[in-house]
């Protein structure tokens, strides 16, 4: 098993080199780019002092400072020898600067992560905790008339994007009810607040995103529990377990709930990537200065070194909650080996 694992890690090189390449390429050939909105701030700004009645004026950059910008974002090479560069300050966890920000891409990165990751988590485990029992229940009372209320409210939030629910949610209960604030993480005032009051303006500022995030995954993890337990419920080792007398409680919580988890809990490693990089709609809706805010804004405004810099984050994180996944397979189901 540890030889796999061992092989699986080394996958991961190759897939991240080839994901990284391809973005870091893309980003050197789309129109846009840092120094091209560099020079139309400078003819902007001498248009704006020299033209009169608002008749614009271009301003001619001198060669050498074009060669300079390029030579500084390593656009005067070829694009795997500035790949390799960037590489190369990867190792050292350089990332660049950003010039929207004016800081580094990494201490931009870790203010902002823990917002995310805050409401990723939150919308996590409010998922699982309402999803699994309401499949295990669907698959109990399948046919019944909860199971076709619930289905039909199921495939309607299958529906409805996570970012497009939390926009009417904000419509409904923050525009028109004002019952909470209209976006962002907490409230200007919120350090001059009492602890009560920290707390409660918290709380505010959480509900309607973790819905909205929490509405991404409901429906699909709602049917794969009831799918999954019941298909067990209809295998030999529970019809037998009922003919031999055992109460059915016991017979689905303690014998076919465990095998029905198996595909939900395979699937952690995969959902603990994504949320914890962030909904990029989802926090623009919500104005939430989280990575996916700050990753939606960085390629509105071309700051390419903090979109390669939120890729790696994003890819590390995929890539490890692969192998995560592999884990949790082996443990939840012992006759797993792997070889």
């Amino acid at each position: 098993m540890g030889a796999y694992f061992a092989r699986r890690a080394l996958l991961m090189i190759p897939t991240f080199l080839g994901i990284t390449l391809l973005v870091f390429t893309v980003t050197r050939f789309v129109p846009g780019g840092p120094i091209d909105r560099m020079i139309m701030e400078l003819q902007m700004g001498g248009a704006g002092g020299e033209a009169g009645g608002g008749v614009a004026s271009s301003v001619d950059i001198p060669e050498a400072a074009l060669a300079s910008l390029k030579a500084h974002y390593h656009f005067d090479k070829w694009v795997v020898h500035a790949y390799a560069l960037w590489l190369l300050d990867l190792v050292t966890l350089d990332l660049g600067k950003s010039f929207t920000y004016n800081i580094p891409v990494l201490e931009l990165i870790v203010s902002r992560f823990p917002v995310s990751m805050y409401f990723g988590l939150i919308g996590f485990v409010l998922a699982y905790s309402v999803c699994v029992p309401l499949g295990v229940l669907k698959a109990v009372r399948h046919g019944s008339r909860f199971d076709f209320a619930s289905s039909a409210l199921v495939f309607l939030g299958y529906s409805i994007p996570g970012w497009a629910l939390g926009l009417l949610l904000l419509m409904v209960f923050g525009a028109n009810l004002g019952w909470v604030p209209l976006g962002g993480f907490r409230s200007p005032n919120w350090g001059e607040l009492s602890l009560w009051g920290k707390l409660t303006d918290q709380v505010y500022h959480t509900i309607l995103p973790v819905m909205a995030y929490a509405a991404g995954s409901f429906a699909s993890l709602t049917i794969l529990m009831k799918n999954s337990l019941m298909e067990n419920l209809g295998q030999d080792y529970v019809r037998t377990a009922f003919a031999k007398g055992l109460p059915a409680r016991k017979a689905i919580f303690t014998h076919a709930l465990r095998n029905s988890l198996i595909p939900i809990c395979t699937g952690l490693g995969h959902a603990i990537g994504l949320v914890m990089a962030g909904s990029y709609l989802i926090e623009k809706v919500f104005n939430i200065d989280g990575i996916g805010y700050l990753g939606f804004s960085s390629l509105l405004s071309r700051d390419y070194s903090v979109v390669m810099g939120i890729l790696v984050m994003n890819t590390a994180l995929i890539l490890v909650g692969n192998i995560l996944s592999d884990v949790l397979y082996v443990l939840v189901d012992p006759r797993i080996r792997f070889s």
